[in-house]
């Protein structure tokens, strides 16, 4: 059986006590996450969050791009968001490669290469503080003040905040 397909089979029990069609579309926490993609971070669990609580944007090492800054600003301007945090991880798969390397690599083998950045970086603390500087200084996230960036830990399960 396909990964996919178990992944529908296991969504017919969930939907089968499905329970929560009533939430309401904006967070109720009214915090947008943004964090790595990476599958040992499953952020309701490692957060405690419940269906309904939070905006989570995910993507390759938890990188604020234009793309995230797009989700929150829509996160916070039409649907109430006020906090942002910042969630990059030990162990990432970001910390194994250098952008250029890779896009040099697939240029060669397609013959085009990549218009967008891998971003991938050599320091947590210094990748965590660019994110947050970045969503710090976009006009376009309403909340600026309050955003605030962790290490999660994956050996550990623990945050740590980086200042």
């Amino acid at each position: 059986m396909s990964a996919i397909d178990d992944f529908l089979s296991r969504n017919e029990g969930y939907a089968s006590g499905y329970d929560k069609g009533d939430l309401a579309t904006p967070p109720s926490r009214q915090i947008a996450v943004v964090v790595c993609m990476d599958a040992r971070l499953e952020t309701g669990r490692l957060l405690g969050l419940l269906e309904g609580e939070a905006h989570v944007i995910r993507n390759a090492g938890g990188i604020v791009t234009d793309d995230v800054i797009r989700s929150l600003t829509i996160s916070q301007r039409l649907l109430g968001t006020r906090e942002v945090m910042v969630v990059q991880h030990t162990k990432c798969g970001m910390l194994s490669f250098q952008g250029e390397e890779l896009a040099d690599a697939i240029e060669k083998e397609t013959g085009q290469r990549p218009g967008f950045s891998f971003e991938s970086f050599s320091e947590l603390e210094p990748s965590v503080r660019t994110a947050v500087a970045k969503i710090q200084a976009s006009p376009f996230v309403l909340h600026r003040e309050a955003v605030r960036g962790f290490i999660y830990d994956v050996e550990t399960g623990r945050l740590r905040e980086v200042d």
